[in-house]
């Protein structure tokens, strides 16, 4: 449980290797290796393509 956010339900997703690969990627790329930073870019990407 997050401390900041109490009320928020989590969540835990499972990557395979490629998957972690290409977030690694995009995570030295964009956002100084921040993993975090990555996932939250291309979930984004995904949300949106999904919407079209």
């Amino acid at each position: 449980m997050d401390q900041d956010f109490p009320d928020m339900d989590s969540v835990t997703l499972g990557f395979t290797a490629e998957e972690l690969e290409q977030i690694d990627d995009v995570a030295f790329a964009h956002h100084r290796e921040n993993r975090d930073a990555a996932i939250r870019e291309l979930l984004d990407q995904w949300l949106k393509a999904r919407d079209k």
